[in-house]
C-alpha cells in the first residue's frame, strides 16, 4: 500500500518537482521522460548543494535548466555559464536574482 502520507516532505517536493518539468516539457512541446525529469532535478540539487534554499529556488533552477535542454539556438556555453552562476551565489536568494535577470534579458 502505498501513500503520500509515507513519504517525506523532501520526497514529495521531489516527485511535485519532476512531474511539473514534465508538465512544462509537453507545454513546451516535447515531453521528456521520467528519468529525465529525475536527472534534471538531481543536476538542480547538486547545483545548490553548497547552500540552504528553498524548494521554489530548486524547482526554478530545474525549470531553468529544463529550457536550456529543450530550446533550440541555446549554445552549451549559455548553459555553462547558468551552472558556474549558480554555483558562486552565496544563497537561494542570489540564485533567485540570477534567474529573474535572465528572464529581464530575454524579454529586452
Amino acid at each position: 500500500m502505498t501513500s503520500d502520507a509515507f513519504f517525506s516532505e523532501a520526497e514529495q517536493f521531489q516527485r511535485a518537482i519532476q512531474q511539473n518539468l514534465q508538465e512544462v516539457a509537453v507545454q513546451m512541446g516535447q515531453p521528456i521522460e521520467a528519468e529525465t525529469a529525475k536527472q534534471l532535478y538531481r543536476e538542480a540539487a547538486d547545483l545548490l548543494s553548497h547552500m540552504a534554499y528553498a524548494p521554489i529556488t530548486l524547482a526554478r533552477v530545474a525549470g531553468t535548466l529544463l529550457v536550456y535542454q529543450l530550446q533550440k539556438g541555446i549554445e552549451p556555453e549559455e548553459v555553462e555559464w547558468f551552472k558556474s552562476q549558480v554555483k558562486e551565489c552565496p544563497d537561494d536568494e542570489e540564485v533567485e536574482e540570477l534567474i529573474e535577470s535572465l528572464h529581464r534579458t530575454d524579454t529586452l
